[in-house]
């Protein structure tokens, strides 16, 4: 009876631990880089960490309506472009149209710890 109880827990603790193993996301580490900074988007994905988005700049061009979204990857973040109303708490996506070129800040607008004061990134409007 014991032998049994022992193999069916051995059992249960090997699967147990085939669940929890590392997962495979398909990254081979050959990033696209069509989110660079430097060329010029209307479509702004941006990805919040603790104290940190995925870009230190952003680029978009003037006149033309930019669509912006947000996702969260660590912690609870939101985002704000004072200039242009844009305001998204959480998750969530905008839409705005800058006319004039220029650097505006985007900043997080859910205080999220000790980081948060300089959560802070670019939007450059060529």
């Amino acid at each position: 009876m014991k032998k049994g109880l022992l193999a069916v827990l051995a059992l249960g603790l090997i699967l147990f631990l085939a669940a929890c193993g590392g997962s495979d996301s398909g990254d081979s580490g050959n990033e696209d880089d069509s989110s660079s900074a430097s060329a010029a988007s209307n479509e702004l994905n941006i990805t919040a960490s603790n104290f940190d988005f995925d870009q230190d700049e952003y680029t978009v061009t003037a006149g033309e309506e930019v669509a912006v979204s947000l996702s969260n990857e660590e912690g609870m973040h939101g985002i704000s472009i004072d200039e242009f109303d844009v305001k998204i708490e959480g998750e969530g996506e905008a839409t705005f149209t800058p006319e004039e070129p220029g650097e505006y800040t985007i900043y997080c607008n859910i205080p999220c710890g000790e980081g948060h004061a300089d959560m802070q990134t670019t939007l450059v409007v060529e």
